[in-house]
């Protein structure tokens, strides 16, 4: 079974930062795209920052510059580096993984459970 663990949400002040890491478990033959998604209660779930394989990075227009996506395959974790944080950045983040299991056939997405973001003004 696999599972993905997120981790490093929380509250901060305006214009600081914070880290997120979702660590995927079990048994996993290859990551091709993972990323982080984020909600807020009567928007519609926004995708924050994606990376493939191959290390392109997307990131949407609010956060450029200001975020930065990672992972570490061996470990298989993602990072989410957030600085100069606003009231707008806050939200439940969400990672996701495109994955294949060992011994599967295809790639399917896997989700995190969630993480809270609060920034203060």
């Amino acid at each position: 079974q696999v599972q993905l663990v997120e981790s490093g949400g929380g509250l901060v002040q305006d214009g600081g930062s914070l880290r997120l890491s979702c660590a995927a478990s079990g048994s996993i033959f290859s990551i091709n795209e993972v990323g982080w998604y984020r909600q807020v209660p009567g928007l519609q779930r926004e995708l924050v920052a994606s990376l493939s394989r191959d290390g392109n990075p997307y990131y949407i227009g609010s956060v450029k510059g200001r975020f930065t996506i990672s992972r570490d395959n061996a470990k298989n974790t993602v990072f989410l580096q957030m600085n100069s944080l606003t009231p707008e950045d806050a939200g439940v983040y969400t990672c996701y993984a495109d994955l294949m299991q060992s011994g599967g056939y295809y790639y399917s997405y896997y989700w995190g459970q969630g993480t809270q973001v609060t920034v203060s003004s």
